[in-house]
């Protein structure tokens, strides 16, 4: 298709105009928003690293090809691409028509609503585009002190478990709640040390502060951190490659927590302001095929705008506009399926349990309540199994040692002892995880170290 014409471009821009009015007046506050006409090369590499500018790596690549190759043969296309800041970046397909960026931008509008308001969002860096960009720098140069090898293995180790964040663990916090205070230094350590007795006090002090550290009272769910924090071998470098990653997934995390919501809420709002919008009749049939496309149920994959649309469809016919809004401000995926999501939608969208049954997929429970506990167990970044960090120092051997919280699901143990060699790469020493059997019934302990491989101990 062609490129956007200057006086489609002017048409776009008194359109977008009319947009924020529109939206200001129907209660919308969004972050201000700066638009891009952009190619599809460039806004299937910005969907791919999930930034403009981020750091290089062959994940990034391989999505990026993936993506691109479906829009290639018109199997799919990215039509918005939003960035969470302060502006919010927008890209915007030069070969798309004025109508569908139009509705582009209705729905950008609603995301900066979203991102603005939304609890979730609020802790989120609204500088991390500019932050993205320094952290490619450092990493770039990593790559040459270091050599690209080895960053390419530090990052495939640390991307292996990226998801294994906590937001309630503030960057620089000290988990050390055991109440014993750090030791401080002073100039005169030199003469302590000359009494042999409280040398070995302040020896037993220092061991035992270091136990109540890496042993922590209550487990840790902050993997990234506590590697960090404690690694015994990793060097200060690679200690800021897992601090990029970290600070990174934390910037994400939001997004993922609310998917639907956030979704639903745009595809709501971009339909109320088109409605408004003065159209050609061709122009509102397009429309109409487009938003119909939008919210139309897929077959094996739940589609995140179509749910999410109907939910708050019908909270607000439940409850009014003004709790449609403090519906925005205060869930996420999870409470909001947990809360909202009736017998009635169940029915009305069709949703229902199913597995694979040797060669065909079978329909194995259509209960509301097990369709709604199944949802809220997946989404939100759910479906992640939590693994938590029981002990940094196991056996006195500064052996990692940790745990998945069961809750019926079982690992896929090729797959963890895979990650397990990912961690021994940040960790240097023996890694230990506790899991369940297939069953549930049985505890079942997986270790990794290179020179004894993999190990499963019931």
């Amino acid at each position: 298709m062609p490129e956007m014409t200057p006086s489609a471009v002017r048409e776009l821009e008194r359109r977008i105009e009319q947009i924020w009015e529109i939206g200001q007046r129907l209660g919308l506050r969004p972050l201000p928003v700066h638009f891009e006409i952009v190619p599809a090369t460039v806004l299937y590499e910005i969907g791919a690293y999930g930034l403009p500018g981020r750091f290089s790596h062959w994940t990034h690549g391989k999505a990026y090809q993936v993506q691109k190759t479906l829009y290639d043969y018109g199997l799919s296309k990215i039509y918005e691409l939003v960035i969470n800041s302060d502006p919010c970046y927008a890209f915007l397909l030069e070969t798309n028509t004025v109508l569908q960026n139009t509705l582009v931008a209705a729905h950008v509008m609603a995301h900066a609503d979203f991102f603005a308001n939304n609890a979730y969002f609020v802790q989120t860096r609204r500088d991390m585009v500019d932050i993205a960009a320094l952290h490619a720098e450092r990493i770039e140069r990593y790559e040459f002190e270091h050599g690209k090898a080895e960053v390419e293995s530090l990052l495939d180790a640390v991307l292996a478990i990226q998801e294994h964040v906590d937001p309630s663990v503030p960057d620089g916090i000290d988990l050390d709640t055991s109440g014993r205070p750090r030791r401080t230094h002073s100039p005169y350590d030199d003469l302590w040390a000359l009494d042999d007795r409280h040398a070995a006090v302040q020896q037993d002090d220092e061991r035992v502060a270091r136990r109540s550290v890496l042993k922590p009272p209550e487990p840790i769910r902050d993997l990234l951190w506590f590697i960090h924090e404690h690694s015994p071998v990793l060097d200060d470098w690679e200690r800021d490659v897992v601090a990029i990653v970290r600070s990174e997934m934390l910037y994400f995390l939001p997004q993922i927590r609310t998917k639907v919501v956030n979704e639903g809420w745009a595809t709501l709002w971009h339909a109320r302001i088109m409605r408004e919008l003065d159209l050609t009749p061709d122009e509102h049939v397009e429309f109409a095929r487009l938003h119909a496309a939008v919210v139309q149920p897929t077959g094996r994959r739940l589609n995140p705008y179509a749910l999410g649309y109907a939910v708050l469809c019908d909270i607000e016919r439940r409850y009014g506009t003004e709790h449609l809004f403090l519906v925005r401000e205060v869930e996420t995926d999870v409470s909001l399926v947990r809360n909202y999501l009736t017998e009635e939608l169940v029915e009305d969208l069709d949703l229902y349990l199913y597995e694979r049954r040797g060669d065909e997929l079978v329909v194995v429970d259509k209960d509301w309540q097990a369709v709604r506990e199944r949802l809220a167990s997946e989404l939100g970044g759910n479906h992640i199994p939590v693994i938590v960090v029981e002990d940094g120092d196991y056996l006195g051997n500064r052996e990692l040692y940790l745990r998945h919280v069961w809750d019926g699901r079982k690992l896929d143990l090729p797959w963890a002892e895979k990650t397990l060699e990912h961690v021994f790469r940040l960790w240097g020493r023996r890694v230990w995880l506790e899991t369940r059997t297939d069953d549930g019934t049985e505890p079942l302990l997986l270790s990794y170290h290179p020179r004894e491989g993999h190990r499963r101990l019931r």
